[in-house]
């Protein structure tokens, strides 16, 4: 188990490494839901869901990284305990960013679905 923690805790501490196996996903194009078509719309959706999922992926990754690191530093047992802190609050940083990104483009595709919905009564 300790040869494990200790592989962990070497993918956090290179951190440019080990942000690099986790992908952050591209921000999805939105439609402007004014003059979109329905067609345009759904395909806007679709995007959306894309990136949730990726997104969702993504954080999972940063967690790993993240919860690897704060085990390491919690056990005393890391070699360079400041750049295991340091690479454990990027991990952080990183992932409360996806978060916000993902509470972005969602408030922003529903703007879009009401300005949608405004030009289109149905």
């Amino acid at each position: 188990m300790k040869v494990v923690n200790t592989l962990i805790a070497a993918m956090a501490l290179g951190s440019s490494m080990a942000m690099a196996e986790c992908v952050q996903p591209e921000t999805p194009s939105l439609p402007d839901g004014a003059a979109a078509t329905m067609d345009e719309m759904i395909a806007g959706q679709q995007a959306v869901k894309t990136f949730q999922t990726e997104n969702l992926e993504y954080m999972g990754c940063l967690e790993g990284e993240f919860t690897a690191a704060k085990n390491e530093i919690e056990g005393g047992e890391a070699e360079d305990p400041k750049a295991l802190q340091a690479a454990y609050e990027k991990s952080i940083d990183a992932y409360n960013e996806a978060v916000s990104t993902e509470e972005t483009v969602a408030g922003q595709f529903n703007t879009e679905i009401r300005e949608f919905r405004a030009a289109n009564p149905s």
